[in-house]
């Protein structure tokens, strides 16, 4: 099969396509023709050695990336209840550890896999899973959103974010969203109730007594987030990098602080995006879809830093 190989980290030339064997399955696993992966911020970071998780992945030859994906169960282990050969299935796989996404065929646990909603493509599918599944398990695990909260979600253009502001809308939050005066109107699209724009606006002047915050931009905004929660709030960060000061004013005011959320597999959790998808209650948006040999430009595309929604590569 063909495959996505990381020879050494560093830039994108280091992602080479090679022919590679099948991988076999075990008892509790299926192996899955891919029709589409998602490339999220976390693949780029591990790619050029500037996430915790590329010191754990070092170990391995060939390294393959990826966790995203949606597809066809082509074989299934024989402890496998759940799904059969020819099923249409999506998850994020394997996180975090090495989930061999960049591949046409993919081993996967069983337990780590929904069906794929009828109603969306699997390009929608892959899109839909490592980032819907931080903000479901930063509103459901980390944090517990309620309907009569109001919450900042910050970044909420990007792939986490515009998945968290239909789920917060979904719960019945009050959602208040940053991202630039370009992104206003898609923002408002997504359901939120205001919107703030991080260039020529400082939210922690304008804001006070909100009840969650969803960090996801780091450095000072996490001590600036801090300031417009109410005491007892909650605010779950997504990048790592806490400081001692941090911990100290989200102390101050009795926070429930989560300092950096690591999102995890769960076929549960994937359950559940699936029946959000199919009822309409949440839809990706995908801003950039690449064809398999486009890999590359792919992560390219992440760093910019200027992503609106989703990029998928198509197999």
């Amino acid at each position: 099969m063909k495959a996505i190989v990381l020879e050494g980290f560093g830039g994108v030339e280091h992602l080479v396509e090679r022919e590679i064997e099948k991988p076999s399955i075990k008892n509790k696993e299926v192996l899955i023709k891919v029709k589409a992966i998602s490339i999220n911020p976390v693949d780029v970071k591990v790619r050029s050695r500037k996430a915790p998780l590329a010191e754990s992945l070092a170990q391995y030859n060939p390294l393959i990336l990826g966790w995203d994906i949606s597809g066809i169960i082509v074989e299934t282990g024989s402890e496998v209840t759940s799904f059969q050969v020819g099923d249409e299935v999506f998850g994020m796989i394997n996180f975090a550890g090495h989930g061999k996404a960049y591949a046409e065929y993919v081993a996967a646990p069983a337990e780590h896999l929904a069906f794929k909603p009828d109603n969306i493509t699997h390009n929608e599918a892959a899109a839909s899973t490592l980032a819907a599944l931080t903000a479901w398990q930063a509103f459901d695990s980390y944090g517990k959103l309620r309907s009569t909260d109001k919450v900042l979600i910050h970044a909420a253009a990007g792939g986490v974010g515009h998945f968290a502001v239909q789920i917060a809308k979904h719960i019945g939050a009050f959602v208040i969203a940053t991202s630039s005066a370009a992104n206003r109107d898609f923002i408002l699209e997504l359901g939120a109730d205001q919107h703030i724009d991080y260039k020529v606006s400082h939210f922690e002047e304008v804001l006070y007594d909100l009840d969650f915050v969803l960090e996801a931009v780091g450095g000072e905004n996490f001590q600036k987030s801090v300031k417009v929660l109410k005491p007892f709030g909650t605010i779950v960060a997504l990048p790592s990098g806490h400081t001692e000061e941090d911990e100290r004013l989200a102390g101050e005011k009795n926070l429930h602080a989560c300092y950096f959320m690591s999102v995890y597999s769960s076929g549960k959790d994937m359950r559940t995006i699936a029946s959000l998808l199919e009822k309409g209650v949440i839809k990706p948006h995908i801003s950039h879809v690449f064809a398999f040999n486009e890999l590359a430009k792919a992560h390219q595309q992440i760093e910019t830093g200027r992503t609106i929604g989703k990029v998928v590569v198509k197999l």
